[in-house]
């Protein structure tokens, strides 16, 4: 597919489109300069018989002023014309014979007198061999005569050819730029276009960490890359929480499974009496429920990390939430010796499920309960921005080393000292992949002393 893309880069839509554009384009450019030509033709046109219309009025009011002899003189004071303007005179009787004016012959067939006429003459001032193109109006001055007046229209047609030229070849070298902008836009998309099957390829190949090439051209394509590129980040992060999942679920779970087998197996080998095989069920009833426990948590990780109650969204005061589950928390921190203390303006609303934002705060706070020795606290922060939503739980417990503070957030991801610990090491982990699921920002800092951890979201 992107070997054919690439050498066929003129089969893509692109390609198509851009050649209608370049049609659209030439018959658009001939339409607008034609009717430039036409309308600038017909305006010559005007200006020409309106010229030769005045001209004509003015010996017609010579005629009625001085009667034939007046007009006869005017034309003879005019036998230059046709050298200096390219008019042309010329009177004549009913027979159609000269009697005044700058040409020597009736230029028309014997007889004929229609009102406009077109007709070729030779320079004469400059004994010209080439024919000139001559517009005239023709009127009868009396019953014995006609007058014919009008002008060398041959630099109108040179202008008009001239005008053509100019026109064929603007719309070709247009349309020849426009062919040049089309077939390098086509290349460009189908370089494009063959980026991007070659990373999609390899990335299904296996090489998740490739990502689709951003230009420096913020186009539609690099807006489009950059959220296949996202989607693609999520898509590694679930894979490799996946993997890390699977390699410390294996881990942590064998241990648990063969202490059960070794105790059913012992029950069944030695015999005991009640109370001894009471405890023994004990013990491994507690083993289950602890794998079991383990096992539901790592079930509603993969759903917050699948986005499975993303879909189910609703309006959450978070500050009336932090509140309830605070109050169930206060007992068991007074009972440890410690201080659990709340600052939460209402409202502070976000969008989600209501039970995972439960959820969350419960390890949140069974984590800093957990870890913060007798005497020490825990502060509950809330505070409400114009565009997100910040809570903090702050501690005053041991912390966690920087160069720490990314793994603990990954499943089974524990401290060497808390190894011991009563726990799985998916409670942070929970936290972010609902932080996660709500396009929020999970962070941990250092509270000198302790831990603060710093959930943002986006404000509803």
């Amino acid at each position: 597919m992107a070997t054919d893309t690439a050498a066929r880069p003129f089969w893509l839509s692109p390609a198509r489109l851009a050649a209608l554009y370049v049609a659209l384009f030439a018959i658009s450019a001939g339409a607008i300069i034609g009717a430039i030509y036409v309308l600038t033709q017909r305006v010559l046109e005007r200006e020409t018989d309106s010229i030769i219309n005045a001209e004509l009025g003015g010996l017609k009011d010579d005629f009625r002023l001085g009667h034939l002899q007046r007009l006869i003189d005017t034309l003879d004071l005019r036998t230059d014309s046709w050298g200096r303007t390219g008019a042309v005179y010329l009177l004549v009787d009913r027979n159609f014979k000269r009697v005044a004016g700058n040409i020597g012959n009736w230029p028309l067939a014997a007889g004929s007198a229609p009102p406009w006429v077109e007709f070729s003459i030779a320079d004469q001032a400059r004994d010209d061999a080439a024919a000139h193109l001559v517009r005239a109006s023709i009127t009868r001055i009396d019953a014995a005569h006609w007058l014919l007046v009008g002008t060398d229209i041959s630099e109108n047609l040179r202008f008009f050819r001239r005008f053509r030229a100019a026109m064929y070849w603007g719309i070709g070298l247009a349309v020849l730029l426009a062919a040049m902008v089309g077939y390098i836009y086509v290349k460009r998309v189908a370089a494009r276009v063959h980026s991007v099957a070659e990373a999609c390829k390899g990335i299904m190949s296996g090489h998740l960490s490739r990502r689709l090439e951003v230009s420096s051209s913020h186009d539609e394509y690099d807006a489009l890359a950059v959220i296949v590129n996202e989607m693609l980040d999520r898509l590694q992060h679930q894979a490799t929480t996946l993997r890390t999942t699977f390699d410390s679920t294996a881990h942590d779970l064998r241990a648990p499974l063969y202490r059960v087998r070794m105790r059913i197996e012992q029950a069944l080998r030695e015999p005991q009496n009640a109370e001894v095989a009471q405890a023994a069920l004990d013990s491994t009833l507690a083993e289950i429920d602890r794998i079991q426990g383990t096992l539901t948590t790592l079930l509603e990780i993969a759903r917050a990390e699948s986005g499975v109650e993303h879909q189910g969204r609703e309006p959450v005061d978070l500050s009336t939430l932090t509140r309830e589950v605070v109050e169930l928390y206060v007992p068991e921190a007074r009972a440890r010796g410690l201080a659990l203390e709340l600052a939460a303006p209402a409202p502070c609303v976000v969008c989600g499920s209501r039970q995972l934002f439960a959820q969350l705060l419960t390890n949140l706070f069974e984590n800093a309960l957990k870890f913060v020795p007798t005497g020490g606290r825990v502060d509950v922060t809330l505070a409400a921005h114009e565009a997100n939503v910040v809570l903090l739980v702050s501690d005053t417990g041991p912390g966690i080393p920087a160069g720490q503070r990314e793994h603990v957030v990954q499943p089974f991801g524990r401290l060497e000292r808390d190894r011991n610990l009563p726990g799985s090491g998916l409670g942070l982990s929970l936290v972010g992949a609902i932080v996660s699921l709500y396009r929020g920002r999970l962070t941990l800092e250092d509270n000198a002393p302790g831990l603060r951890v710093r959930c943002e979201f986006p404000a509803a």
